[in-house]
This record gives structure tokens, C-alpha cells and sequence, in this order.
């Protein structure tokens, strides 16, 4: 899911996209997310290897919150001194500020466990929020296959009259394509995983363009 959302935006856009594949274990528990850590220097190595790259993606959600921010920061960075590294949680804390939504109704794909690490996170970095709802789901590949027609209409019922946004969390839950809709039906911002964090990649190379088509926060 990730890379085609990244491909989609980023194949009309003057910058060059490359991709590596970091192994994730099922089901989705903290244990198998902490199980990703040692690999993510030499996968990151083996993009362009021994060349300079200016930003790194880290494109999973949960994973970034299991390991911590800066741990994932750390072996990018062994493996690309000096570059830029983004994370989905980073870049959606930033775009919290970016449109000043300090309420957020929040939606995961994830099981009970790891929902509970992410609401932990979210609690020590005193973000506010305001609902919380969850499909449930133990396996990543159930959570890339959920039909984005179900999902929008998952997300135009929540509950988010106090909210001033919407984050929807998983860079495997197939939303950008529906952001657009979403945000039109429910008069709200919608954020995602993903979209934050093709946001924060493309600001971070100097892209400040807006893209049309994948929520407010890209069209600013």
C-alpha cells in the first residue's frame, strides 16, 4: 500500500523515488514490531548503496511507535549519515501542528495490544484524544486487503463532533485515495499515516508545491 501511495503522488513529482522492503512478521504484536529494529540499518543500506540520499522513510506506524522515534532515527542515520528521517508518527505529530488541530478522533486497523501502545503514545505526547475506534485486525495483509469503499464508509459514521481532525493510523490500510471524500463528507480534516508522511518527504527535499486530490493538508 505504502508504495503505491508514494508512487502516485510522488511519479509526476521532479524527484526520484527508491524503495526497500523490510520483513514484518504476523501477527501484529509489539514482539514482532520490536523484531524489525536490526534490520533497519542494512535495509536502509542497500538503497542506493554507498550513495547520499536526502530523505528516509520509515513506513510503518506502529513499528516507529514499538522501537521509538529516535532509536529509528539512529540506524537510518548508520546507514545514511546527514540524511533526513521521517517516520508516519513523526510527520502526522507535525501535521497536527501544521493545521493546528490540537482534537484529534482517532482510527486504527490494529488488534487490542497494539492499540494500546499507540493510545500510550499519544497519551505521553499529550495529544488530545477525543474518540477512538479500531477494526481489529491481527494481520497485515487482512489490513492492506480492506475494501477502501467500506472503509470510507467506516469513517464518514465515526464519532468526531468534538474533533478537529481525523487521523486514521496504518501505512498498510489502503485511505488515500478516500481522503478527498472523507474530508468532504464530514467537513473535518483527515490525516493518515501515509499521507502525512509523503508530506513530510516531499517538505523535507524543499517540494512546498500543493498536490491536489489526497486531503487539505497536501493541497496547502
Amino acid at each position: 500500500t505504502i508504495v503505491n501511495d508514494f508512487q502516485s503522488i510522488c511519479q509526476k513529482l521532479p524527484l526520484d523515488l527508491f524503495v526497500n522492503r523490510i520483513h514484518n512478521e504476523n501477527p501484529l504484536t509489539k514482539e514482532n514490531l520490536m523484531k524489525m529494529y536490526g534490520q533497519i540499518a542494512p535495509v536502509t543500506e542497500k538503497i542506493l548503496p554507498g550513495q547520499k540520499i536526502n530523505t528516509v522513510a520509515y513506513a510503518c506506524t506502529s513499528g516507529t511507535i514499538t522501537i521509538g522515534e529516535d532509536k529509528v532515527k539512529e540506524k537510518v542515520q548508520l546507514a545514511k549519515p546527514g540524511c533526513y528521517v521521517t517516520t508516519p508518527i513523526t510527520s502526522a505529530i507535525k501535521a497536527f501542528t501544521e493545521m493546528n488541530a490540537k482534537k484529534i478522533a482517532l482510527f486504527t486497523p490494529y488488534p487490542e495490544s497494539v492499540n494500546k501502545t499507540i493510545l500510550e503514545y499519544f497519551n505521553r505526547k499529550n495529544i488530545n484524544i477525543t474518540s477512538f475506534n479500531t477494526f481489529n485486525i491481527d494481520l497485515d495483509e487482512d489490513i492492506a486487503n480492506v475494501d477502501p469503499k467500506y472503509l470510507a464508509e467506516t469513517l464518514i459514521k465515526l464519532e468526531k463532533n468534538d474533533a478537529d481532525a481525523l487521523f486514521i493510523s496504518c501505512t498498510a490500510l489502503p485511505v488515500l485515495e478516500i481522503l478527498d471524500e472523507v474530508e468532504k463528507k464530514i467537513g473535518k480534516i483527515v490525516l493518515s499515516s501515509n499521507q502525512t508522511l509523503i508530506w513530510d518527504t516531499l517538505r523535507s527535499v524543499g517540494y512546498k508545491s500543493s498536490v491536489q486530490g489526497y486531503g487539505k493538508l497536501l493541497r496547502n
